[in-house]
């Protein structure tokens, strides 16, 4: 039985949400706290976020195979951190560039020590994979050894081999005739090292395992045990019927990671061509990391690394399986017992009792949805309704991330068919979801629709939609601010924030920024939005500083946030300055947090908790207690595109929306942030030398956690008739 779930929480009280968070501060006599040891390396910081995901794949509370998830999804961080941030280092190293970061080291200090860290942590992913195998075969899941199989697997295998496999396999020779083929990033092959038996001639070849077949074959189940064997070991078994008359004398499989970083001319006249162009470069991108399985032949694998131009320091060996990120394949339908228990979203009851008539339910007041508690298929409702509608006459939408078969793409092209006016704004930058970015854009361009792509030198990373509809002769905005991407895949386990108003003047500053998009006027009177990279960064100085002027006046002074990363150092700056002038801040950041937390004279009065579990925490909030302390019905609370770090905060388009909403400002303060402040079971919490230790839990106490409160409690503002007065939330103060 999953452990998480053993038992009934205990009431939920406004002690437990006021209790003090802040431990007696440290001091850091060998840093200078003045200059940049101030901050916390972010590559650094990134690592220490990948390790706590690895360590929720050794956590007893999570159910076994979704531990091997958390496995497969520590290997897949680490491979996009290499192909992203290690390639672009590199590079800058590579061109002499000393530049330090915001912490004081350079390119070169920082590859020295990622390569430490990286090489502890796969060589921890090894031996967390054998744990979770022992344990797997104990449920009667088994990945089997050549050693293993029976003459029976042998004729099963053989069959897969030749129907399923051999059809797709292309075996590639070395040799003056053959030049070395070229190995797309992430391609896995196996190196092989062959002999003729009639003459004893040597052959080297290259074997790439296909990906369009899966990592573990299927083998008939014995016993009720579910059994499978390695791709690359099908392929060695019967490597015989690629190459008729060779003995295989040596082998290792190698997988190979590229700089995936795209490069786009600045004065491309043609934006979707140029990226196009970039997409094909970044297939070719020079190897930034190497992975061989251990015991290769030495020759053998001076070939490899001589013909894809690698050195020592980007070569790593591993005693185990290359490739983790495709243990998610034994995540096993047919064993839900060893997963989450299911969970269905819910329908917010206020569209419930309009029928499903979201405009209907937003007209009668603002509403915020959790996602993915309350199912994102409200926000595609939203839209196909849109496009359906006689009375709506015009749609914009921005398009970040989005799925390969979008139903948000689909109502768009509908509305446009149906000869609405509809403009999507489509971002080619949106890293490696360009190419899906581009023929979602095609397709919308030949429905009709207005396409544009923002700027060249900034992402739109905001998360805007608007919906213009004549009601009694009038024309009525309707609109959505997210923080999350409009991806109906990823919202089913990404925690994310949907507002929908009608509120005209919200309505206004949603139209102001499609017109700044798409015809480049810069939008003035924006009324509840502020907006990067033009004033966002300056209203949250500004806003940090009235907390710090609050303190020093005697009122109280606190500072909620939630953010997915921290590095921006103005604001580390900022928030530092209103640490030491008496602000408590509370920060919940998941990923990198770039500053030091509970450090004597500096950050004493800030805490900075990290949440992993079985959602990914994605949402962005702001709370201001605003001279009344927080909770309080006079806080100035925010919901946001942005993390705080530079590219979104003077690189991209992003939002920063004020919510005046009484109701949806008690769900932000007093249930939403409330509870992720009040969790103990998925938190860590930072110590002022930058690592994160999990939040202790006292012996025969309750550990509160948040994701388990949100799947079983609605939110307040999607209730319907039946009121909020009994969802549980935190009492706000009088005032």
């Amino acid at each position: 039985m999953n452990k998480e779930f053993e038992g009934e929480p205990q009431p939920m009280t406004q002690a437990d949400f006021l209790k003090s968070p802040f431990p007696a501060p440290q001091e850091l006599p060998d840093i200078d706290l003045t200059g940049p040891g101030r901050f916390f390396n972010r590559e650094l910081s990134w690592l220490g976020f990948n390790w706590r995901v690895l360590e929720e794949a050794e956590n007893l509370r999570t159910p076994l195979l979704e531990r091997l998830r958390f496995l497969s999804i520590s290997a897949t961080n680490l491979d996009e951190f290499y192909t992203v941030r290690v390639a672009g280092l590199r590079e800058l190293a590579q061109s002499g560039n000393s530049t330090p970061a915001a912490d004081g080291l350079t390119p070169a200090e920082q590859l020295v020590l990622i390569d430490e860290d990286a090489r502890k942590l796969m060589a921890r992913q090894q031996e967390v994979l054998k744990t979770l195998q022992a344990e797997m075969e104990a449920e009667g899941i088994v990945v089997l050894g050549p050693d293993d199989l029976d003459d029976q697997d042998m004729r099963h295998l053989e069959e897969v081999f030749l129907t399923q496999v051999f059809p797709i396999l292309s075996p590639l020779a070395i040799d003056p005739a053959h030049p070395f083929p070229f190995i797309a990033n992430t391609g896995y092959c196996l190196a092989l090292h062959l002999e003729r038996t009639r003459d004893k001639r040597t052959l080297q070849a290259l074997l790439p395992i296909p990906h369009q077949v899966d990592r573990f074959i299927a083998l008939p189940a014995d016993q009720g045990r579910f059994r499978f064997l390695l791709l690359e070991d099908l392929v060695l078994l019967y490597v015989h019927q690629l190459f008729p008359g060779y003995r295989t004398k040596a082998h290792f499989g190698f997988r190979v990671l590229r700089d995936s970083d795209l490069e786009v001319e600045e004065e491309a006249e043609d934006l979707v061509r140029e990226f196009e162009v970039a997409l094909k470069r970044r297939r070719r991108g020079q190897v930034v990391r190497l992975t061989i399985s251990s015991g290769a032949a030495p020759a053998l694998k001076s070939v490899v690394m001589r013909e894809l131009h690698v050195t020592d320091g980007e070569l790593f060996e591993l005693e185990g399986m290359v490739g983790l990120a495709d243990v998610k394949e034994l995540v096993l339908d047919a064993r839900q017992d060893l997963q989450w228990p299911a969970f269905t979203p819910r329908v917010p009851e206020r569209v419930q009792d309009h029928d499903g008539d979201m405009f209907a339910a937003i007209r009668q007041k603002d509403m915020l949805l959790h996602h993915p508690y309350e199912t994102f298929d409200m926000v595609v409702r939203f839209l196909a309704q849109a496009a359906r509608d006689p009375d709506v006459l015009a749609i914009k939408q921005t398009l970040y991330r989005t799925s390969r078969n979008s139903p948000i793409v689909d109502a768009l092209c509908e509305a446009a068919e149906d000869g609405k006016s509809v403009t999507a704004l489509v971002e080619l930058k949106a890293r490696f979801d360009e190419a899906a970015n581009i023929r979602q854009s095609r397709r919308l361009e030949r429905s009709g629709a207005h396409v544009v792509y923002g700027f060249l030198d900034w992402k739109t990373h905001a998360k805007i939609s608007t919906v213009v509809r004549r009601e009694n002769g009038k024309l009525v905005t309707y609109t959505h601010y997210g923080t999350g991407n409009y991806h109906p895949i990823t919202a089913k386990i990404y925690t994310d924030l949907s507002f929908f108003t009608c509120d005209a003047a919200l309505g206004r500053d949603a139209t102001k920024v499609f017109n700044y998009l798409s015809g480049y006027a810069y939008p003035e009177g924006l009324e509840n939005l502020h907006i990067s990279p033009h004033q966002l960064k300056s209203f949250l100085l500004e806003q940090i500083e009235a907390e710090a002027a609050h303190a020093e006046a005697g009122r109280p002074a606190d500072i909620w946030v939630k953010v997915n990363s921290l590095v921006e150092p103005q604001v580390i700056d900022a928030l530092y300055n209103a640490s030491q002038r008496g602000v408590k801040i509370t920060l919940v950041v998941r990923g990198i947090c770039g500053l030091r937390a509970g450090v004597k004279g500096l950050s004493e009065n800030i805490r900075v908790k990290s949440i992993v579990g079985r959602f990914l925490e994605h949402s962005r909030i702001i709370c201001f207690g605003n001279g009344r302390g927080l909770p309080s019905k006079k806080a100035r609370v925010f919901i946001s595109s942005a993390d705080w770090m530079g590219r979104n905060l003077n690189r991209r388009i992003e939002t920063l929306v004020e919510i005046s909403n009484p109701t949806v400002k008690a769900q932000i303060v007093s249930q939403i942030m409330a509870a992720n402040l009040a969790d103990v079971a998925q938190s860590w919490v930072m110590g002022p030398d930058g690592k994160f230790d999990r939040e202790p839990v006292e012996p025969g106490k309750f550990a509160f956690n948040c994701h388990r409160f949100f799947m079983e409690n609605p939110s307040l503002s999607g209730r319907g008739s039946a009121g909020a007065s009994d969802v549980p939330q935190l009492t706000h103060s009088d005032d």
